[in-house]
C-alpha cells in the first residue's frame, strides 16, 4: 500500500469524525484465534521519542514510511494485530488496514527516551474508556523500576489503577515490565539477567485488585535457557517482546523459537526488529517471525 499523505490530512482536517466513524464500524475478532497464539506488530515507539533503529537515529520518523511498513505487516498471513498510540492508530482506522484485526491501545508513553524524568512514565496515551470507547481490542503499558529511583512508586500506583481500570471493562491489558537502573552516563538500560526478569514478573503479577484480565509482555533473557524458569514465577498469560534491533536477526528468531514452547508464553509482540529488519524485507522478517508460532 502507498499511503496518501494528503488524504489522512484532508479527512482529519475537514472530517475529523471520520477516525471514530471508522472504529465504530470496524469489523472485531476475538483476542485469540483458535490455535491460541498472537502475532502483534508494536509501533507505539516514536510518541516516547524513541525513533531510532539500530544506527539510524530518526528512523521511524517518516510518518508514511512507517504506515506503509505497518500495513504491510497487518496484510501479512499469521499477522493478528497492532499495537500503537493514538495517532498511528487513528491513522491505519482511516486506511482501513484494522478492519478483523486486534488493536492495543499504548497507554503510557511519558516517560521518554532520555529525559530525567524517564522513570516517572505518565500515562500519557489511550485512557481505559478510549480503549472502550473505540472499540479496540486490549491496553499495554510500560513498568521500568529502578530501586534507586523514587520516580519509579508513581509509576508503580499508576500502572495498578490502570490495571484495575482495565479489568473492570473486561478489557486485557499486557504488562511490560522491566528492572531497570541508569549507567555511568545517566543512561537508563533494562537488566535482562534471569533473577531480574524474575522479580519484574513476580512485581507485575500482583499489581491491582484483580489479575483476570493481565497479560505479561516479556523480554529473553541474556541467557535463554533461564526463560523455563524466569517463566515459571507466573501463570498469567505471556507474550514475547522483540527488543532492539541488532545485526544477528536469526539470533533473536532462535531465542523466540525455544521461549514460544513455554506453557504460559502465547505470542509475540514485536516492532522495530521487524518492520525496519537489516535486509530490508519487511514481509520476509514478519513471515519468518509468523513461522514460529
Amino acid at each position: 500500500m502507498t499511503v496518501d499523505v494528503a488524504e489522512l490530512v484532508r479527512l482529519r482536517s475537514r472530517r475529523p469524525e471520520a477516525i471514530a466513524e471508522a472504529a465504530a464500524r470496524r469489523p472485531r475478532r476475538p483476542l485469540l484465534n483458535d490455535n491460541g497464539r498472537l502475532m502483534i506488530v508494536a509501533a507505539d515507539h516514536p510518541a516516547r521519542g524513541a525513533l531510532g533503529v539500530g544506527g539510524r537515529a530518526l528512523a521511524m520518523a517518516n510518518r508514511a514510511d512507517l504506515l506503509e511498513r505497518l500495513c504491510l505487516a497487518l496484510s501479512r498471513p499469521g499477522v493478528d494485530g497492532v499495537l500503537a498510540t493514538a495517532d498511528i492508530l487513528d491513522d491505519l482506522l482511516l486506511l482501513g488496514a484494522l478492519d478483523g484485526k486486534v488493536v492495543l491501545g499504548s497507554m503510557n508513553r511519558g516517560g521518554l527516551q532520555g529525559a530525567s524524568f524517564e522513570l516517572d512514565d505518565r500515562f500519557t496515551g489511550h485512557r481505559p474508556e478510549d480503549i472502550e470507547r473505540l472499540g479496540f481490542d486490549a491496553g499495554k503499558l510500560l513498568l521500568r523500576i529502578d530501586y534507586d529511583d523514587p520516580g519509579s512508586l508513581t509509576t508503580l500506583e499508576s500502572t495498578a489503577r490502570a490495571v484495575d481500570a482495565m479489568a473492570a471493562r473486561r478489557l486485557p491489558v499486557f504488562v511490560e515490565p522491566f528492572l531497570s537502573h541508569r549507567d555511568e552516563r545517566g543512561r537508563l538500560r533494562n537488566d535482562l539477567s534471569a533473577e531480574a526478569v524474575t522479580k519484574s514478573i513476580a512485581i507485575a503479577s500482583g499489581l491491582g485488585g484483580s489479575s483476570a484480565y493481565t497479560w505479561l509482555k516479556v523480554p529473553v533473557t541474556d541467557n535463554p535457557d533461564d526463560m523455563a524458569e524466569v517463566m515459571a514465577a507466573s501463570t498469567l498469560p505471556a507474550v514475547l517482546l522483540g527488543g532492539e534491533v541488532g545485526d544477528d536477526q536469526d539470533g533473536a528468531y532462535e531465542k523466540w523459537r525455544g521461549a514460544l514452547q513455554l506453557p504460559t508464553v502465547c505470542g509475540l509482540v514485536v516492532g522495530r526488529s521487524l518492520l525496519y529488519p537489516p535486509d530490508g524485507d519487511v514481509a520476509a522478517a514478519v513471515d519468518t517471525a509468523v513461522g514460529l508460532l
